[in-house]
C-alpha cells in the first residue's frame, strides 16, 4: 500500500495531537507537519507537498476557506479534506466552491476518516452523509420548478461529470479527453444548467442522487 502523506491544519493543539497520534499509528499514513491557521497551512503545504491536507475552517489568523482558495489558485497538488465541527450552508458551500475535495465532520468514526483520506488522495469527492444530504436539498429546491433540470446529459457531458467526480481539474479533463480547457468549461456550464446546480460538488451530489454516476 502506498503511504499517504498528510498536513494537519487546526487551531486547537489537542485536536492536532489527536489526529497525529491516530494517523501515525497506521503504517498507511505519515503526518508531515501541523499548522495552527490557514496562512501557515498554505506555506507548509507549499514546502512539504503533502498528498492530503486536513483543513479546519474557523481559525483565527487565517480561515480554512481562504487557505483552500489560495491553494487552488496556486495549483497545489494536494487534495484538501475539510474536517470541521460545522455543517451549515455558510460553511459547507464556500469551502467546496473554493476547491475542497471533500467535507467531513469531526465526529466521524476513525475508519470513516481513514477511508475519506484515502479517497481524497485518489482525487475522489468525499462528503459526509449530513453534508451530502444538505447539498442535494440545497440544489433541488431552486431547481424543482425549472425545465432545464430534466434535460439529459450528453455522452460527452457524462464523461466530464465522471472525471469531475474523481476530483480531476479542468486542465486534466482537457488532456484526458483531448479537448481544450475552454470546451471543458462549456461542458460544465451545460451540466450545471441541466442539473440545476451552480458548482462542481453540487453537480457530483446530484449526479449520484439521480444515478448518473452510479452508486457510491
Amino acid at each position: 500500500m502506498t503511504e499517504i502523506t498528510l498536513l494537519i491544519v487546526d487551531d486547537h493543539p489537542v485536536v492536532r495531537d489527536g489526529l497525529r497520534g491516530m494517523f501515525d499509528a497506521d503504517p498507511g499514513f505519515r503526518v508531515l507537519g501541523e499548522a495552527a491557521d490557514g496562512v501557515e497551512g498554505v506555506e507548509l503545504a507549499r514546502r512539504l507537498d503533502p498528498d492530503v491536507v486536513l483543513m479546519d475552517l474557523r481559525m483565527p489568523g487565517g480561515s480554512g476557506v481562504d487557505a483552500i482558495a489560495e491553494l487552488t489558485r496556486r495549483g497545489a497538488r494536494c487534495r484538501v479534506l475539510v474536517l470541521t465541527t460545522y455543517d451549515t450552508d455558510t460553511d459547507t458551500l464556500p469551502a467546496i466552491e473554493a476547491g475542497a475535495t471533500g467535507y467531513l465532520l469531526k465526529d466521524a468514526p476513525r475508519e470513516e476518516l481513514f477511508t475519506a483520506v484515502r479517497a481524497a488522495a485518489e482525487g475522489r469527492t468525499v462528503l459526509s452523509p449530513a453534508v451530502a444530504t444538505r447539498l442535494v436539498t440545497r440544489v433541488r429546491t431552486p431547481a424543482a420548478p425549472t425545465a432545464p433540470s430534466d434535460q439529459s446529459l450528453s455522452a460527452r457531458e457524462r464523461e466530464v461529470l465522471v472525471l469531475v467526480a474523481r476530483g480531476t481539474s479542468n486542465r486534466e479533463i482537457a488532456a484526458e479527453l483531448f479537448i481544450s480547457e475552454a470546451t471543458v468549461k462549456t461542458h460544465l456550464t451545460h451540466i450545471y444548467a441541466k442539473l440545476g446546480v451552480k458548482d462542481r460538488a453540487s453537480a457530483v451530489a446530484v449526479g449520484y442522487d439521480r444515478g448518473i454516476l452510479g452508486r457510491r
